[in-house]
């Protein structure tokens, strides 16, 4: 074994120190000063995963659990900074990702939805009934308050991400059929968002109908309308922007769930760990009836596992945006960041070991024309 193979086993071994040192002192009642120990078991853990190819690959869900983690501990560092309030930040973030999503894609993408109608079809019809009724279902049955009830429904009223394009990418799904559901979702999303927010969640907090579409137009569709016209402009000829923006993208989402965990984290220590029990069953149920919908309608198995992302990861950028708009971002935004943690974990997990199990089968997806539109769009995995 290289020495810098040594090198790093031996930090991620004191990364594993350091946390069973951590569950000791939680356990004898020393909550106050364990803070630094988990600064420094972060800090050991990612830079002990980054030499090793398989862990590499955890390495965002490790942010997002180091970004959480620490915002509960030091939320005085993040809620405020020199008097600013950090919620600011939130819409603008999410308009940076929405741009960066904007310079990986091109009209191509759109144009998938001739090639592969019935999977589009589908894919869109699970996203916006599985996981808006699967919301409000568990939003009832936990009892939550009016406002965290309400950002349960909206999770579920978002369409999906990139993220899910990764894990598609991952699993070795079918790229084009992703791309372009996520593309779909996310245009129908100032529309079908409010209208399934007003039908679910409008007896929970006042939904403002014209202003939630005029937000999530502003938020999500005029950035990735720039994106599209940069790249139409600039392709070939900007490749720092373009290797740059995935790094942005990832450090923007781990900004937002750091801010809006902060905000809600005296919320988050009454009822957290319900809010945490129903993100777990959300997203769970969310990729096996988007799978098994798709069985049922007779797709084969790597589209249905496509599209079990596609319902399964939600916008949780977009979920949050809306909540920082409406001035809601510690209550209604509380779910959406859990669920978003949540389900870049579990995303990893089972697009890993999808991976592994790929379907023996004949592959719709890998007919030539499409073959074209899964090489245009590899791009998008670096989201």
């Amino acid at each position: 074994m290289i020495l810098s193979d040594k090198f790093y086993r031996i930090i991620l071994g004191l990364s594993g120190l350091l946390l069973g040192v951590i569950f000791i002192m939680l356990f004898i009642g020393f909550r106050t000063e364990v803070g630094i120990l988990v600064v420094m078991f972060f800090s050991f853990l990612l830079i002990g995963i980054w030499r090793f190819k398989t862990l590499k690959s955890f390495a965002f869900t490790v942010w997002v659990i180091a970004a959480a983690t620490l915002a509960m501990i030091y939320p005085q560092y993040i809620t405020e900074i020199s008097g600013y309030n950090t919620e600011g930040l939130i819409v603008p973030l999410i308009q940076i990702i929405m741009f960066g999503m904007g310079t990986a894609m091109s009209i191509q993408d759109f144009a998938g939805v001739i090639k592969m109608p019935k999977g589009v079809i589908i894919g869109l019809a699970c996203q916006f009934t599985i996981m808006p009724i699967l919301g409000i279902s568990l939003a009832l049955s936990f009892g939550f308050p009016a406002e965290i009830a309400a950002g349960v429904v909206l999770i579920g009223s978002s369409p999906s991400g990139v993220a899910s394009n990764v894990m598609a990418f991952i699993a070795k799904g079918n790229l084009a059929l992703s791309v372009t559901l996520t593309a779909f979702a996310t245009l129908m999303a100032p529309i079908m968002t409010p209208f399934l927010m007003q039908i679910f969640a409008g007896q929970m907090v006042p939904i403002e109908f014209f202003s939630m579409m005029v937000s999530i137009f502003n938020m999500i569709i005029l950035p990735i309308i720039a994106g599209l016209i940069f790249n139409r402009v600039f392709r070939g000829k900007a490749k720092w922007l373009h290797d740059a923006m995935p790094v942005v993208a990832m450090a923007a989402n781990v900004l937002i769930i750091a801010v809006i965990v902060a905000a809600g984290r005296d919320s988050l220590l009454t009822i957290g760990v319900l809010l945490l029990v129903a993100a777990v069953i959300h997203n769970a149920a969310g990729y096996t009836l988007g799978y098994w919908g798709c069985r049922l309608f007779k797709m084969n198995k790597t589209d249905s596992r496509t599209i079990a992302f596609e319902v399964g990861m939600q916008n949780g950028g977009m979920a949050a945006g809306i909540a920082a708009e409406m001035g809601r971002a510690a209550t209604m935004g509380l779910f959406p960041a859990i669920f978003g943690t949540w389900m870049d974990i579990s995303g990893s997990v089972l697009a890993n070991w999808w991976r592994e199990r790929a379907p023996v089968e004949e592959a719709e997806y890998a007919e030539a024309d499409e073959l074209d539109l899964v090489a245009e769009n590899k791009s998008e995995i670096r989201y």
